[in-house]
């Protein structure tokens, strides 16, 4: 029996019902596998911000620390400034962690609609490998004069050669063992002369070593339109922080919405974390109608990166079979519940 230390972050808003389902998937499949999960909860968010004003402390890092994996619903709530739980806690993670890599599977699933004419699941097949720990999000900068007609405002892109090149590196690595064919360097060297072209030197430079993967780059911008237009021209994405964080999200609309969304943040030699992509939707909440699948496919990635790569393909293909049972992937419009979903993927496994 293998035994997997898994902490829950369930969060704010809708995250903790979310949660619920992808730890009732896998508490209820994974003596099939020879598995034991113990869970552990942590509260961090934004309740326990407005009673305490604690953010992460020494405590959770402790704790998160000694866990294989963390499995996060949602952070954000209405009643604390935005800003200060993203930063706080999601990047403070990010980074204490150095969960440098942050993969974004954009898949269409049968049955799902996609809101791009004419596409199929064919199509659209690729993956977004977007660092995570640096670029605008480093936070560097600051305010001078703050409050006044003067007032001056930076903020700075830090670049290091040894976080492009992991995450470069990271990137044609996955190509390679997903059978991949292709690695597109998404950056915006026309304007961001100096950082992006280091960006573009280590990419070529890396490519040198899988002569048999093929390599493009494109103009952040052009890689909006493309995937609009010609999803299909995709199939690994690599990219710097804000860049990725902005066509994940793209990504997550032309694969269906958010209610199937699902991305990790990695450390390949250490804690990783994984999440449905969507907010807190804090107006859901208590509600039982939020689309729990993208927790779920939280959970199958956070299994195949422990190396449960058979249990976490058959959690998505039990997402696959339950998705085109629904009405629609939106909240409320699901035609079932949040708890019936999660039977539904549950029942999709057992009767394999």
């Amino acid at each position: 029996m293998k035994n997997f230390n898994i902490t829950l972050l369930a969060g704010d808003g809708t995250g903790p019902e979310v949660i619920n389902e992808a730890v009732k998937v896998l508490q209820k499949t994974q003596a099939k596998y020879g598995i034991n999960f113990n869970f552990t909860e942590n509260n961090l968010g934004g309740e326990r911000y407005l009673k305490s004003k604690e953010l992460v402390t020494k405590k959770d890092i402790q704790e998160l620390g000694s866990s294989d994996s963390i499995l996060l619903g949602a952070i954000g709530h209405p009643d604390v400034k935005p800003g200060i739980l993203e930063q706080g806690i999601l990047l403070k993670l990010r980074k204490e962690f150095d969960q440098y890599i942050n993969l974004r599977p954009v898949v269409l699933y049968p049955g799902v609609e996609t809101p791009l004419a004419n596409k199929k699941p064919e199509d659209i097949n690729f993956t977004v490998v977007r660092e995570n720990t640096e670029g605008l999000y480093a936070g560097a900068g600051g305010f001078v004069h703050y409050g006044t007609e003067s007032e001056v405002a930076t903020q700075e892109s830090i670049n290091t050669y040894k976080a492009i090149h992991r995450c470069i590196l990271y990137a044609f690595e996955y190509a390679k063992d997903n059978n991949r064919k292709k690695v597109t360097l998404c950056a915006k060297t026309n304007v961001l002369t100096y950082a992006h072209d280091l960006w573009e030197r280590i990419f070529y430079d890396i490519a040198k070593d899988y002569p048999e993967i093929e390599t493009d780059y494109a103009h952040v911008d052009a890689v909006c339109m493309w995937m609009v237009k010609n999803p299909e021209w995709f199939d690994v994405i690599v990219t710097d922080n804000m860049f990725g964080d902005i066509i994940t999200d793209l990504g997550a609309m032309i694969q269906g919405g958010m209610g199937i969304a699902a991305g990790g943040n990695i450390n390949p030699e250490g804690v990783s974390m994984f999440e449905p992509i969507g907010g807190s939707a804090p107006k859901y909440t208590g509600k039982n109608v939020i689309n729990p699948l993208a927790s779920i496919a939280a959970a199958s990635m956070m299994v195949t990166q422990l190396g449960e790569v058979e249990y976490g393909k058959e959690i998505e293909n039990a997402i696959i079979t339950t998705a085109q049972k629904l009405d629609s992937l939106s909240a409320g419009k699901m035609g079932l519940s949040t708890s019936e979903v999660g039977d539904t993927v549950l029942e999709s496994m057992q009767t394999k």
